[in-house]
């Protein structure tokens, strides 16, 4: 059946100003790291997707390594863009990003302007698109220097192979490094990508304030902590979870000290008539200087649920007291290297 986006689409969930741009992004946006890979039933993928479409989500963030395997979310979503969403093209924001590994040899990660702009393209023709919105270099290359990484991005949009460019993980000081380099090119930085969550609140140590005096956007990924914040480990460890494969999550964070953290949160958020994890959300929305979240999803109910602590990123001065007793590092930012060079 031909499908149609809901005619209300645009009354569901916030938007806010991407810095100092014209760009509005919904105060969620859908993440394809995990669940669009090849592993997943592609009818799966598209109910999810078409749902976020109708929830008034105009935002999907991708990778040139996202799957597994690599590649194949870059693949499933062009097939479902084809077939579902190619009349909405232009309502909507699509990025990617290079930077990880993604091919074998010394140009298949990085960010030399060699490897950005061959990810670019191959990325292109993997979703069937004449352009992203956003290109990303995913990571700070400590070996390559920063005007290259940038003037690749700069290229990429000069090109009209993006709209906009942006950069992920990079700490406060190459990131007013980067504005500065990137203002002079013409083409200046739309959006930062970096973790941040309840339990990893590295952003507020001066990224945040670099962000807001640049006006430079921010979207925040693992926003509920790669889980952890959604409560699915107080009683053990779920099989298919991450932590019980051990790919992004060790098992070894989840420390007792830690989840008596996430129980004592979970209890705020009963107080306030929210899930644990709708509370971590709205939590990270509560800075207007975080312009979005990106959330995964491996069904429409998670989707929902997350998408329902849009519009609620009010607290009172007393919540935020109560949850900032709770809110400490757990030690789970396995990106930090990158945004510490």
């Amino acid at each position: 059946m031909t499908y149609v986006a809901d005619a209300h689409r645009y009354e569901s969930i916030p938007y806010r100003r991407c810095g100092r741009t014209g760009i509005l992004l919904p105060e969620v946006s859908l993440g394809l790291w995990h669940n669009f890979g090849d592993e997943r039933p592609i009818d799966t993928q598209r109910a999810i997707i078409r749902r976020a479409f109708d929830l008034g989500i105009t935002h999907f963030d991708l990778a040139n390594n996202y799957g597994p395997p690599y590649g194949s979310a870059e693949i499933n979503f062009g097939r479902i863009l084809r077939e579902d969403l190619r009349p909405y093209r232009d309502e909507l924001i699509i990025s990617t990003k290079a930077g990880y590994d993604m091919w074998p040899g010394p140009y298949g990660e990085w960010g030399s302007r060699k490897y950005l702009l061959a990810s670019l393209d191959q990325s292109l023709h993997r979703m069937g698109l004449d352009y992203v919105d956003i290109f990303y270099s995913h990571r700070f290359d400590p070996n390559t220097p920063l005007q290259e990484t940038l003037g690749a991005l700069d290229t990429a949009v000069k090109s009209g192979k993006a709209l906009y460019a942006g950069i992920s993980s990079y700490s406060a000081e190459r990131t007013a490094e980067a504005a500065g380099i990137m203002r002079r090119l013409g083409t200046p930085i739309l959006i930062h990508q970096p973790s941040y969550s309840m339990l990893n609140r590295w952003i507020e140590d001066g990224l945040l304030d670099v962000l807001g005096q640049e006006g430079i956007g921010c979207i925040v990924f693992s926003p509920l902590a790669q889980g952890v914040l959604t409560g699915k480990y107080l009683d053990g460890i779920p099989a298919g979870s991450r932590a019980s494969e051990g790919t992004s999550l060790d098992p070894d964070q989840l420390t007792e000290p830690t989840l008596r953290h996430i129980r004592a949160l979970g209890e705020i958020a009963r107080s306030r008539g929210q899930s644990l994890a709708q509370l971590a959300l709205s939590w990270a929305l509560r800075d207007q200087r975080v312009t979005s979240l990106l959330i995964g999803a491996s069904s429409v109910a998670q989707l929902e649920e997350n998408v329902a602590a849009a519009g609620h990123a009010t607290f009172s001065e007393e919540e935020l007291a109560a949850i900032d007793r709770d809110a400490v590092d757990a030690g789970i930012n396995i990106w930090a290297e990158s945004s510490a060079e």
